[in-house]
């Protein structure tokens, strides 16, 4: 129970000190010093009564205590997961709204079908750090790394088509998500890159050379998607930046296919990410005092009881 206690006043306890040496010089004064107008309760017998004096002594001690105020460090530690930190970044640009991607659903665009495939992914991955980019003709991070998955997916439902504009700047948005990635202490950085187009070189102001460069110095695992027909979107550059990165290129002709896709990615092994730990001051000075005050009071009300006998 009281492990860990430690007082932060400690050289409060010299009252004590100063109330032994008073009791010891000066006894006939204590009554009055401590219990203004109690004098003429104060009875010769009351000094020998072990009970009295033990009570005294106990709320003196114990409101010295309360002086020093005892206090308990507790720490809290976040529960630790094991997972990726992974980023998804997702086009949302204005080709994601043909329609036909999913043979079973024709009147869904290309965006329809991959909010419903990376909804289930992000359901699966609870013990994953996600954060979301989305581009177009810019990127903006659409959310931070989150463990709240029902607020990713609360998020992504919400995003449209041309929300971004509607060019592609690939590299800019991949650049992006290699920056929410960059202060992470994780050992595990992913980065699914899911586009169905070609970098527009009038949008796209970060030369892939440099987003390359950037992925190589943090150490992150791209796993580009390229969705549609294999013709639609820069498979070379695709592959190229899995290679650099360690990760694996795919290629998603329908929804079944996007769907196996993010199942094999699902697979990945998992690390460990680092958890935190929280710590706070639990006061504990109100235990002393309340012994303490009970104790006197108790006192008084012997001593006033046997000064009337």
């Amino acid at each position: 129970m009281f492990d860990g206690v430690y007082f932060e006043l400690p050289k409060a306890i010299s009252f004590l000190f100063i109330f032994i040496a008073c009791a010891s010089l000066c006894p006939m004064r204590l009554p009055s010093i401590y219990f203004p107008h109690t004098t003429t309760f104060v009875k010769g017998a009351a000094s020998h009564s072990k009970l009295l004096f033990f009570l005294k002594w106990l709320g003196i001690t114990m409101l010295v205590l309360a002086i020093m105020s005892p206090v308990k460090d507790m720490v809290y530690e976040t529960t630790p997961k094991k997972g990726h930190e992974i980023v998804l970044v997702l086009d949302t640009s204005e080709s994601m709204q043909q329609r036909g991607f999913d043979p079973s659903n024709p009147s869904l665009t290309r965006f329809d079908v991959v909010k419903q495939i990376v909804s289930k992914f992000i359901e699966k991955r609870k013990d994953d750090n996600i954060g979301m980019v989305v581009f177009g003709a810019f990127s903006f991070i659409a959310s931070p790394l989150t463990y709240d998955t029902n607020i990713l997916k609360e998020i992504l439902s919400r995003l449209n088509i041309g929300i971004a504009g509607r060019y592609t700047a690939l590299y800019t948005a991949l650049a992006q998500g290699v920056n929410l990635l960059k202060m992470s202490d994780a050992k595990s950085k992913v980065i699914i890159l899911l586009t169905d187009g070609y970098s527009t070189p009038q949008v796209d102001k970060i030369p892939l050379n440099v987003v390359l460069d950037m992925i190589k110095k943090e150490h992150i695992k791209v796993y580009p998607i390229g969705i549609g027909a294999s013709n639609e979107y820069n498979r070379k550059v695709l592959m190229q930046i899995a290679k650099a990165s360690g990760g694996v290129a795919f290629g998603a002709r329908s929804a079944d296919e996007l769907g196996e896709i993010y199942k094999k990615i699902d697979a990945m092994e998992k690390s460990e990410v680092k958890s935190q730990k929280y710590t706070y001051k639990k006061y504990l000075y109100h235990i002393p005092l309340f012994v303490g005050f009970l104790s006197l009071m108790f006192y008084v009300f012997l001593l006033n009881r046997r000064g009337s006998e």
